[in-house]
């Protein structure tokens, strides 16, 4: 029976395409042209942000220059994609076109680039909105991405274990230092939850990654919370040749 439920279903509304629209044979799923239009990202990374680096893995930790310029306050983290071409499409529609359909198959992306890094235990944790943003868009993308990673690894989700107090500009060409200086003390965990996370590890989920520096105050904030070590996995990574 669910199997004709399920044929009927699709005869009705086939699959189609995420990034195009076009026909394709699984739901939640890109065509191949989409596919190979979207920079997942692969091989060699940096393993504090995610960026790939050109060489071979020699059996050390390998780290990127501004990582390595500028340790951040996080163990490891890893991105699913680089920021750019179709990638970018996709994430634009998650966030500003009312797109929550796209969360399933990102998620799924982030668990695979993420796999290293779960413990047992963890916590995963999303950015968090402030609120007047969150009246606005309806959803926190974040707080999706968190909340189907829980689903996937089985692993505690705490959605609201971070509050933005304050309503940041766009930080959007400011320089890394401007955006430290914009984000200080704009971010405060939950004091009802903050119990949850001590003595845990810390799993923080964002749509993308640009310096870091959001995610580098989430981290901070958390540990002076009481938690264990601070993971970073994000959908989409910056690049700076990207």
């Amino acid at each position: 029976m669910w199997q004709r439920i399920q044929t009927a279903v699709h005869l009705i509304y086939p699959p189609r395409c995420l990034g195009c629209g076009e026909l394709t044979e699984a739901d939640f799923g890109l065509c191949g042209q989409c596919w190979r239009d979207t920079p997942f990202i692969g091989g060699v990374v940096c393993e504090s942000c995610g960026v790939p680096l050109p060489g071979e893995a020699d059996g050390h930790r390998i780290e990127c220059d501004d990582c390595m310029k500028s340790p951040r306050p996080w163990q490891d983290g890893r991105a699913a994609l680089l920021y750019d071409g179709k990638a970018r499409s996709l994430i634009l529609a998650l966030k500003h076109g009312d797109r929550p359909e796209l969360v399933k198959p990102a998620a799924r992306w982030m668990a695979q680039a993420g796999r290293e890094l779960l413990r047992d235990d963890m916590l995963i944790a999303p950015v968090p909105l402030h609120w007047s943003r969150l009246l606005k868009r309806r959803y926190n993308q974040s707080a999706l991405l968190a909340q189907h990673l829980g689903r996937q690894s089985g692993l505690d989700v705490c959605p609201d274990l971070l509050l933005r107090r304050v309503r940041t500009p766009v930080l959007d060409g400011k320089t890394a230092v401007e955006r430290a200086e914009t984000l200080a003390d704009a971010i405060v965990t939950h004091p009802k939850r903050r119990h949850r996370m001590q003595g845990r590890d810390v799993l923080l989920v964002d749509d993308v990654m640009t310096s870091g520096a959001t995610l580098s105050a989430c981290a901070r904030v958390c540990l002076a919370a009481g938690a264990n070590h601070i993971f970073v996995l994000v959908l989409a990574r910056v690049a700076k040749d990207a």
